[in-house]
């Protein structure tokens, strides 16, 4: 039997490796009771060591803020092409998809090959200028307040545009996936935006590199239960990726 104090070491190396830890497989693993567990989360909150979720913890580094998308663009650049070369392969003849605003969901634009027709309907003006070149894609900008952080717009007139559209797939990226808490962005009119999307869309596919696990923005977008397909990078941690899958989301590891 561990003492207190070996349960909380192992507790931490266990999230240090994995950015999240389910109470159930501690349980498991240091041959303990849930109860037991949840005390230990629980007393390691307290002490700032940790941010405790519903069955399960997550770095207390986890919150994120809001970045500049030029500074972003320099992160995990050779994680999002590779993601951004599997978002492609989704693309299919005469489909009418979303794209939200965001570095990974930009290198997707400016990777693409597709050269049947299709439809994008994007918050992204980067991503808009990009498709411009492309003569077989039809743009709808959506038009708003302009969130110069991301080159991207916001607010009431994009929101009541979505309304009205029904479209094949959305592309959306986030800056936290919170296996209890959802998916999440640092900026709360984009995160309302971006319930809009996924109302308009009838597959829901996340392009996020393996840093955005474990973490939280400020504003939420949706519950996992909402989301179809993730696109991720081989380092993402194992133990989230079984998670998403018994949730019943496809998993794409590039």
């Amino acid at each position: 039997m561990r003492n207190i104090a070996q349960r909380h070491k192992i507790i931490l190396n266990e999230l240090e490796k994995k950015g999240f830890v389910r109470v159930q497989d501690l349980s498991k693993k240091l041959s303990v009771s849930e109860v037991t567990i949840r005390k230990d989360l629980k007393e390691l909150e307290e002490r700032r060591l940790l941010y405790r979720n519903h069955g399960s913890a997550s770095q207390l580094s986890s919150l994120i803020n809001d970045r500049h998308i030029d500074e972003k663009a320099k992160v995990q650049v050779e994680e999002k092409a590779r993601i951004a070369d599997a978002a492609n392969l989704l693309l299919e003849k005469n489909d009418r998809i979303i794209i939200a605003s965001g570095t990974t969901l930009l290198r997707f634009a400016q990777q693409m090959t597709f050269a049947e027709p299709l439809t994008v309907i994007t918050s992204s003006v980067k991503v808009s200028l990009t498709l411009s070149y492309k003569p077989n894609i039809e743009i709808i900008q959506l038009g708003g307040i302009m969130r110069k952080s991301s080159a991207s717009v916001i607010g009431p007139h994009a929101e009541y545009f979505l309304k009205d559209l029904t479209c094949n797939k959305l592309f959306i990226s986030v800056d936290g996936i919170d296996l209890d808490f959802g998916l999440t962005t640092s900026n709360l009119d984009e995160a309302y935006l971006n319930k809009f999307m996924i109302k308009a869309a009838q597959e829901v596919i996340v392009l996020a590199d393996s840093s955005k696990f474990g973490k939280r923005g400020f504003g939420k977008i949706c519950d996992m239960h909402q989301i179809h397909r993730i696109i991720t990078d081989k380092n993402a941690s194992p133990n989230a990726i079984a998670i998403m899958r018994e949730k019943g989301i496809e998993v794409d590891l590039v």
